[in-house]
C-alpha cells in the first residue's frame, strides 16, 4: 500500500492553481482513483471554482500542498511559473522522488531545474484544450491530446498519467516545446480573431444571435481544414459551398 492506504500506484496529488485548468485535471485524476490531497485558491471565484469542480478537497497553501503530495500539479500562468519553483526550493519545499508536473505550453522541462535539483522528478504536460473551467471540460479532455516532455526513464509515467485522465499522449521533444507552444498560440489566437471578425460583420445586418448562425459554419470548415491538413481529406483547398435552388452543390 502506498502512504494513508492507498492502493499501490495510486498518487496523494496536490494542485497549485485553482483557475480554468488545474481543477479539472485535478478532478480527472481523482476519477482515476488518485488521492487529491489539497488546492491551492486565492480569488473568491477561484475558491469556489475549486469546491465546485473539486468538493470537499481542501483549500491548502502552497508549502502544505508541495510538503504533502506525491505529484504536484502546478498549473498557473506561464509568467509565474518560474517564480514559484525556485520559490519553492528557496524553501527546500521540494522531496526527493516528487513527481512535479507543470502544464504551460512553452516551457519545458528547465523551468523545473530547481525541484530536479532536490530529486523531484519533472515532467511537462499540456493539454492542447481551451478549457472553460467547468465540468463540461471534463468531456472535452477525452478528445484531446496532451503534449508530454519529460526525461526519458520517466516518459512512460508521463503518458500513463494523460491516459488516466482520458485523454491522448503525445510526445513533444524538450527542445521542441517553444515550437510546440507557438503552433498552440497560432491557432488559437487566429481562430478567435477570425470567429470576432465574422461574428461583428453578422451583428451590423441586425442578427440577434450572430455566434449561433455561424457556429455550424465554423465547425465544418475547420473540420475540413483539419482533414484537408493531416491529409484525410487528400489535396485540395477549402472552398466556400455553391448552391442552387435547391441547396448546396457542394
Amino acid at each position: 500500500m502506498s502512504p494513508a492506504g492507498r492502493p499501490s500506484g495510486r498518487l496523494g496529488v496536490g494542485i497549485v492553481g485553482a483557475g480554468h485548468v488545474g481543477p479539472i485535471l485535478g478532478a480527472a485524476l481523482a476519477a482515476a482513483g488518485h488521492a487529491i490531497v489539497g488546492i491551492s485558491a486565492v480569488s473568491e471565484v477561484s475558491r469556489d471554482r475549486a469546491d465546485a469542480i473539486l468538493p470537499g478537497v481542501p483549500i491548502l497553501s502552497v508549502q502544505d500542498i508541495v510538503e504533502r503530495s506525491e505529484l504536484v500539479l502546478l498549473a498557473v500562468p506561464d509568467d509565474q511559473l518560474d517564480d514559484l519553483v525556485s520559490g519553492l526550493a528557496a524553501t527546500k519545499a521540494w522531496q526527493a522522488g516528487q513527481l512535479v508536473v507543470h502544464t504551460s505550453p512553452g516551457h519545458g522541462l528547465s523551468v523545473l531545474d530547481p525541484a530536479r535539483a532536490a530529486g523531484a522528478i519533472p515532467i511537462a504536460i499540456h493539454p492542447a484544450l481551451l478549457f472553460t473551467g467547468t465540468t463540461i471540460d471534463l468531456v472535452r479532455l477525452r478528445e484531446a491530446y496532451c503534449a508530454v516532455t519529460a526525461p526519458g526513464p520517466v516518459l512512460p509515467i508521463g503518458q500513463a498519467l494523460v491516459v488516466e485522465m482520458g485523454a491522448e499522449p503525445v510526445v513533444v521533444a524538450d527542445a521542441d516545446r517553444a515550437k510546440y507552444a507557438e503552433a498552440v498560440e497560432t491557432a488559437t489566437t487566429f481562430s478567435a480573431a477570425i470567429v470576432s471578425q465574422s461574428v461583428g460583420i453578422l451583428r451590423e445586418l441586425g442578427l440577434d444571435e450572430p455566434g449561433r448562425v455561424i457556429a455550424p459554419l465554423v465547425r465544418s470548415a475547420m473540420d475540413r481544414a483539419l482533414g484537408t491538413a493531416d491529409g484525410s481529406l487528400g489535396p485540395g483547398t477549402i472552398e466556400m459551398p455553391s448552391f442552387d435552388d435547391d441547396g448546396p452543390l457542394t
